[in-house]
């Protein structure tokens, strides 16, 4: 099965209960899925401002926003060199981009959108590949304004993403990974033919959406993949440009994914 960051499925299913009134627990139940529950921390503005205790719940955080009148949420999915769409101060940038997701709420005091918050997890795997498990911590701050805050429309992502996949079966089927490393021959398998597990996303998440994500997924699941050697590259200059092109397929995934998430409100053409 494909994965979806914790972020990705916290702004897909918090907008599912700001915008469309989905029950919140219902939400939470499918954001927590087989982690521990999760627990939200929130910076004292933040608990001023939305009358949380310091410590809680996702159940609080959502039905908090609720009352707030926060039509979404949205996420965002940076990395070292690549931090479009977060919005500062420098420190949450530093923690968003260390943890390579975070969810974002509001445009500020005056925005129609409410106050700016930023979210970010903290994770603690446990356990074995066999019996995995998770603590996961959310950090609720108050954060600045966001200067670029549209990733293009999910048609324009779609388009891209399809290039980008395009080019990494290209690029795996090049280097013949199955043929070199017995072991990647069933993860190639189940990344050729898996999908988005099955409640990991609403219901009410629009079919264009729902394909970008599951290719967005499909390219990254590549990228970790083919990342964790030099593959078939035999020199240093091979090694950097094939490491140079994975990131890029990275950072087309990345995008995507966010445009996807952020635009389950997007009217359909």
């Amino acid at each position: 099965m494909l994965l979806l960051p914790r972020s990705a499925r916290l702004a897909a299913w918090g907008t599912a209960v700001l915008a469309d009134g989905l029950d919140p627990a219902l939400a939470v139940a499918a954001v927590t899925r087989d982690d521990e529950p999760h627990e939200v921390t929130a910076d004292f503005e933040v608990s001023a401002t939305l009358g949380l205790a310091p410590k809680g719940g996702l159940l609080e955080l959502l039905t908090s926003l609720q009352r707030h009148g926060t039509p979404s949420l949205t996420v965002a999915l940076p990395a070292p060199g690549d931090m479009l769409g977060l919005p500062g101060p420098p420190s949450f940038n530093e923690a968003a981009v260390e943890a390579g997701e975070c969810v974002l709420t509001g445009d500020g005091p005056d925005g129609p959108g409410g106050p700016a918050i930023g979210i970010v997890a903290e994770i603690t795997e446990f356990g074995s590949v066999y019996e995995p498990g998770a603590m996961v911590s959310w950090q609720a701050h108050s954060v600045g304004r966001r200067r670029v805050t549209d990733l293009g429309s999910v048609g324009e992502a779609d388009r891209e993403l399809r290039t980008a996949l395009a080019e990494a079966i290209e690029e795996l089927g090049r280097l013949d990974v199955a043929r070199w490393r017995e072991d990647a021959a069933v993860r190639v398998a189940a990344i050729r033919d898996g999908g988005l597990e099955r409640g990991i996303i609403p219901p009410t998440t629009p079919q264009r959406c729902v394909q970008v994500l599951a290719r967005a997924a499909r390219v990254r699941a590549i990228v970790e993949l083919a990342s964790e050697d030099d593959g078939a590259a035999v020199t240093q200059h091979e090694a950097e440009r094939r490491a140079q092109a994975l990131r890029r397929l990275d950072g087309v995934s990345r995008r995507a994914m966010a445009a996807a998430v952020n635009g389950m409100l997007e009217k359909e053409d």
